[in-house]
């Protein structure tokens, strides 16, 4: 499950965007906030954490604000995860970045316990490394698309 914070990050990028696709101007963080529907005190922790990984800058001066700088089909949903809310693997044992053994297993081989929840979070691991910003984009499209079909279907 993600947390509130990465919904709040996706919301901010997914404005970020847009504004990038559109006019393509820097936004203030208020308006980042209003247009977001997310709380400004929250919102500016989690956009210095996305500027200090590099997919938005931060622009000074009167028409300063946020601007995204990575193109959305280079921004991974993966790592903004692990950035936003750490690791996603279920055990830790799991992990790719912050790999630790658990401290109550005598063989991991042999766990059970790791080999399903292995096979669980690496069918996970194939759907969310290949999510982008951009999937995100059109997913509005691609679900009218969907949901016009199902309509005419019927």
């Amino acid at each position: 499950m993600i947390t509130q914070r990465m919904k709040y990050a996706l919301k901010a990028l997914l404005v970020l965007a847009d504004e990038k696709a559109g006019a393509g101007s820097a936004l203030r963080i208020e308006e980042v906030a209003q247009r977001a529907n997310v709380p400004k005190r929250f919102l500016e922790h989690i956009l210095l954490d996305i500027r200090n990984a590099g997919v938005i800058a931060s622009i000074r001066g009167r028409s300063g604000g946020y601007v995204l700088v990575k193109d959305p089909a280079q921004v991974s949903i993966s790592e903004l995860l692990r950035l936003i809310d750490g690791p996603i693997a279920p055990l830790q044992c799991l992990s790719r970045h912050s790999y630790q053994r658990c401290e109550d297993c005598a063989d991991e081989e042999s766990c059970r316990i790791r080999r399903v929840f292995a096979e669980i979070f690496y069918s996970y691991l194939v759907l969310i490394d290949s999510l982008t910003l951009a999937d995100m984009l059109r997913s509005a499209a691609v679900q009218a698309s969907v949901l016009q079909g199902a309509t005419a279907a019927r």
